[in-house]
């Protein structure tokens, strides 16, 4: 069986949610447009606002462990806008913002830093990803977000570098997806870090390739664009595992070999 994989749409001109009516303009910075009927809140990250009319409330929506997130270099706070009225968000960054229903009984995780928006009725935390491996080589970071919908559907926008991209993998059903270009995965897909290792020949050394092996059943979302989060973490690993391999030659293909993997496409 060969895993389907579909564009998701770019543009959506009458979208609706719980408490919300919506839609998703723009080719480059994509735009969320709001219009909210004061019955259901939405939250998001403070910087994520465009533009909001006046009767639209911001609240502050304080979160656990905010020390830890302090750490990881996640926000430390969710902000919720109350209210009837318009907002928009952005991400100020070239991609694709689309929806994604997380129906009731269900949870989802997300990748760090591509949560724009969500119905209130979704309940929000956040997990340390788990394995050395795959936040150091794996070029993933440190956290993911998960979401809860324990109140009815729930909805959730998000924001993906490049196109966005979705498979629906059965009961089963692999799929190896580079590791920068996951964008999330119901709870029911399970993960793994696979490994693979190059050689450049005889007189050459050696590198690995690293891929993120997801198991179905679920959807995993992609995005075409690789994003690796920079920081210590990922300099760490590219220095740790290019200053390993030893001799000329060997030392220098292996060291851009890894380099390259770990620091994602420009």
């Amino acid at each position: 069986m060969t895993a389907q994989v579909s564009l998701l749409p770019s543009h959506v001109t009458q979208g609706q949610g719980p408490g919300v009516a919506f839609r998703i303009e723009g080719q480059i910075v994509p735009v969320l447009h709001l219009a909210m009927n004061g019955q259901v809140p939405v939250y998001f990250e403070h910087h994520v606002v465009l533009w909001k009319q006046p009767q639209v409330d911001i609240q502050i929506m304080p979160l656990k462990g905010a020390f830890k997130r302090v750490i990881g270099g996640m926000p430390i706070f969710m902000t919720q806008a109350v209210g009837f009225g318009e907002i928009a968000f952005s991400r100020d960054s070239a991609g694709q913002v689309f929806p994604l229903n997380v129906p009731h009984g269900s949870a989802i995780l997300v990748r760090e830093h591509q949560f724009l928006a969500a119905t209130a009725n979704l309940a929000y935390n956040f997990e340390r990803v788990r394995g050395i491996g795959s936040m150091l080589f794996g070029s993933q970071g440190f956290w993911q977000d998960r979401f809860e919908a324990h109140q009815g559907d729930g909805l959730l926008w998000l924001h993906a570098h490049g196109n966005a991209f979705e498979v629906v993998l059965q009961p089963g059903e692999i799929i190896d997806v580079e590791p920068g270009s996951w964008i999330y995965r119901d709870m029911s897909v399970k993960y793994e870090q696979k490994v693979f290792g190059l050689k450049t020949g005889i007189l050459g050394g050696g590198g690995n390739l690293v891929f993120n092996r997801l198991t179905g059943p679920g959807r995993v979302g992609l995005q075409s664009g690789y994003f690796h989060p920079g920081g210590a973490e990922v300099g760490a690993a590219t220095g740790a595992v290019a200053g390993g391999a030893r001799g000329g030659l060997g030392g220098a293909v292996a060291g851009g070999i890894i380099g390259g993997l770990l620091g994602g496409n420009s």
